[in-house]
């Protein structure tokens, strides 16, 4: 999946959260490994953050296209 969460790890680093506190928040252990790995998470994984780092969904995921992906569609 051509995304990266480094907007949100950057984000928590800014408001001094760790991932750690992302479990104490209610995100579960494999939801946080899945945001270190960049692979996919559903849209009420992202709600859920953007209410606890009170935030919107752009502050937190960004959308990278594949370098071969550069041909027109």
């Amino acid at each position: 999946m051509p995304v990266s969460y480094r907007k949100l790890f950057e984000l928590m680093e800014i408001k001094g959260v760790k991932k750690f506190d992302l479990r104490k928040m209610g995100i579960s252990p494999t939801i946080v490994a899945r945001l270190v790995k960049n692979t996919d998470v559903n849209m009420s994984t992202i709600a859920k953050l953007c209410e606890l780092l009170e935030c919107q969904p752009g502050d937190l995921v960004e959308y990278i296209p594949d370098k071969e992906d550069g041909a027109t569609r």
